[in-house]
């Protein structure tokens, strides 16, 4: 069978090369279920059915907002697209204001939600949706119709020649889908992605894939809603891998154990958490188990691919991996063949420290504007190269504009952004899409990313500041959790700090400090600051005068999606982080109330 053209094409084309058993699995009431590549078709031809009795026209708009990644949210996105309409998924997580907006802008007709705090949402802001017809829930709720009675009506498949027309009609260069940025400024943007976009970044992203061809096993725990994880998704069925989908952010190891996956995605956040939780539980050792456990630690943030640092270390790192490094391994299920990193940039040592491990962290590139990968590290033929994002895909052509803007041509670059000419053609300019990012690209063909052109910033003395590179270095600190440079338009750059509580804790009861528990108390502490202080300095040395952080001040939350410091892919809302610690920010350069 030929490439997968249209998104509805892939479990098509599983079906032909690599029927799969297992093609999605979600776990319910504590009970794996599986459903296979045909069950997968069969209930996506039934939905189908159903959505044209309902009168759900070609560029219709349905929504669909779900807490978990799961096997409904599959067969919905497969039924939706097949009959023409397109599928707008929403973070679950943003605010009900939010959710109007997206639900006004793209004047969705229906909605699928995954469970009643979704619904509650929904139901708040329902009757300011004049376009919203219905709203479906996977789980089965009080006061809401559940998705599987539209399967039970699609049952009927008299209308299914129905369903094949819409099918044929759709070309590849059509719309697919409405995805809503999330933003780190203003109000999100609905980027249109063809299905060509979407296809066409899944087959060549596989290229990088080094996993085997319908005998592997994918973990999804990333939001489906962004296309990062999505375009994983078509990867896989495109492969024909199983799709497990984890629980939940808080049961991922043990779901890492359970299903023991040869692939997945990951972003810079979650690696450094687990990075963290690794470098705890080996402070807890003693004597020679806690000599060994940070000497492999030092053996692997020194490591480079393809044995460039020489025999003896490559000796040292086989001792490194069978004493500790194993242990890692198997508490990622013990089969991890490749995971690719993206969404944010990779700390150099975290690419390091896991390589060497044993456990293949590919950092990659792209924006949701690019379907989203750009380039991507391999290991295989030398095309791995830490502190780069790898190579561009096939068909993809990087060009790095004067001032150092990294500008995008291919086939994954989106046809626009919905209702918003003037955006639109401020970013897609003569064919190439300018990110907004600062870049390189050096003699191998190697693509480094050293800044968003957004977040630099000017000091009053005229000096240029990329904070990014500044932020990935102070939280390598065990003591800093988060960190955001200031000084746009001031005299000197500075640090906005949310330290890491726990960590702080647990290091003064060793120094035997009285470290209070409320976080209002403990950031004016003067053991914390000039620890952290400490920090600072050490970090500082990289820089040059004009870069090095003056002062800082640490806040007293911890930020987090829910109270709005970060996006839902866990970049920095700068703006919003911003005005929050106004009172800080004000302290730290003298400015009047």
């Amino acid at each position: 069978m030929k490439d997968p053209k249209r998104l509805f094409d892939f479990p098509y084309y599983q079906l032909e090369t690599n029927p799969q058993k297992k093609a999605l699995v979600t776990k319910y009431d504590g009970t794996w279920k599986a459903t296979s590549t045909q069950e997968y078709i069969d209930k996506a031809n039934a939905l189908s059915r159903s959505l044209l009795k309902m009168g759900v026209e070609p560029n219709d708009k349905i929504a669909i907002i779900s807490m978990t990644n799961r096997t409904e949210w599959n067969i919905c996105d497969i039924a939706i697209m097949q009959i023409g309409a397109q599928d707008v998924p929403i973070y679950p997580t943003i605010s009900e204001d939010e959710y109007e907006y997206v639900l006004n802008h793209s004047e969705s007709k229906y909605v699928f939600v995954s469970c009643q705090e979704v619904l509650d949402k929904v139901k708040k802001i329902k009757n300011n949706v004049p376009s919203l017809k219905e709203v479906y829930c996977f789980d089965k709720l009080d006061g809401c119709t559940n998705w599987e009675e539209l399967l039970e009506k699609g049952k009927d498949e008299s209308n299914q020649d129905e369903v094949e027309k819409r099918k044929e009609a759709i070309k590849e260069d059509d719309l697919a889908t409405l995805i809503y940025t999330s933003g780190t400024t203003g109000k999100p943007k609905g980027v249109m992605l063809s299905h060509k976009n979407i296809a066409s970044n899944a087959i060549y992203s596989s290229d990088r894939l080094p996993i085997d061809i319908g005998e592997s096993r994918a973990l999804s725990f990333l939001p489906v809603c962004h296309i990062y994880e999505r375009m994983l998704l078509y990867m896989y069925q495109y492969t024909g891998c199983e799709i497990h989908f984890a629980e939940s952010l808080e049961t991922i190891s043990d779901n890492l154990k359970e299903v023991k996956p040869h692939v997945m995605g990951s972003v810079p956040r979650l690696l450094e958490k687990v990075y963290d939780k690794i470098i705890a539980k080996g402070a807890e050792l003693s004597g020679i188990k806690k000599k060994l456990f940070f000497w492999a630690i030092e053996v692997g943030l020194q490591y480079e691919p393809y044995g460039q640092n020489g025999w003896w270390y490559e000796t040292k790192l086989k001792v490194a991996r069978k004493l500790i490094f194993s242990k890692w391994q198997e508490a990622l299920g013990g089969e991890l063949k490749a995971t690719a990193s993206g969404s944010a940039a990779l700390q150099p040592r975290l690419a390091r420290v896991f390589n060497a491990a044993g456990i293949p962290v590919m950092e990659g590139y792209g924006l949701t504007e690019t379907s989203p990968v750009v380039s991507v590290n391999d290991m295989r033929d030398h095309g791995f190269k830490i502190g780069t994002v790898g190579k561009p895909l096939k068909e993809t052509e990087v060009k790095i504009a004067n001032d150092g803007e990294i500008l995008i041509k291919g086939p994954q670059v989106m046809c626009g952004y919905y209702k918003d000419k003037e955006k639109t053609d401020e970013v897609l300019i003569d064919g190439y899409f300018h990110t907004g990012d600062i870049g390189e690209v050096d003699e191998e063909g190697f693509l480094k990313i050293t800044d968003r052109k957004k977040s630099m910033f000017k000091t009053s003395g005229g000096k240029y500041v990329a904070p990014q590179l500044i932020e990935n270095d102070l939280k390598q600190s065990r003591f800093i959790e988060q960190a955001m440079v200031i000084g746009e338009g001031e005299k000197m750059p500075a640090a906005l700090i949310q330290p890491d509580f726990e960590f702080l804790k647990e290091w003064g009861s060793k120094k035997e400090y009285d470290i209070p528990n409320d976080h209002k108390e403990l950031v004016k502490n003067e053991h914390v600051i000039k620890r952290i202080q400490e920090e600072v300095d050490f970090y500082n040395e990289r820089y040059g005068q004009w870069e090095k952080v003056k002062k800082f001040e640490l806040t007293p939350d911890v930020w987090s999606i829910e109270e709005g410091h970060l996006t839902p892919t866990m970049k920095m809302k700068r703006k919003v982080i911003q005005e929050k610690y106004q009172d800080l920010y004000d302290k730290i350069y003298g400015h009047k109330k």
